[in-house]
């Protein structure tokens, strides 16, 4: 795997996670203003720019499963190798963020 790329999860899996009710932390690195545009049921919404300042509300989760998502994924990618630098015990991407989620699992997100 390319040193730029972090560990992914694909929509259909978080979808199927989800369904079977598995145990993990849904982290939103978007913009305030994009979550009125459409989201996905997150646990804590934390802004790509402010992670490194917010860290003290992932340490709880730092050995729990962690999704990170954003738009199309390149911001969440961006957090998810940061994470895992950290020593986050399981950091995954949402590969195509709510993009890929719109297109594949749920059209009624409105894609921006």
């Amino acid at each position: 795997m390319s040193e730029d790329v972090a560990e992914q999860i694909s929509v259909t899996e978080l979808k199927k996670a989800m369904d079977e009710g598995k145990e993990f932390v849904l982290v939103d690195v978007r913009e305030p203003h994009e979550l009125k545009i459409c989201c996905l049921k997150y646990n804590l919404h934390i802004p790509l720019g402010d992670l490194r300042f917010r860290l003290d509300e992932l340490e709880p989760f730092k050995e729990k499963d962690i999704v990170v998502y954003c738009r199309s994924g390149r911001r969440s990618n961006m957090a998810t190798m940061f994470l895992a630098e950290l020593g986050f015990a399981t950091v995954r991407n949402l590969k195509g963020g709510v993009l890929a989620w719109s297109d594949e699992i749920d059209s009624s997100f409105t894609k921006y």
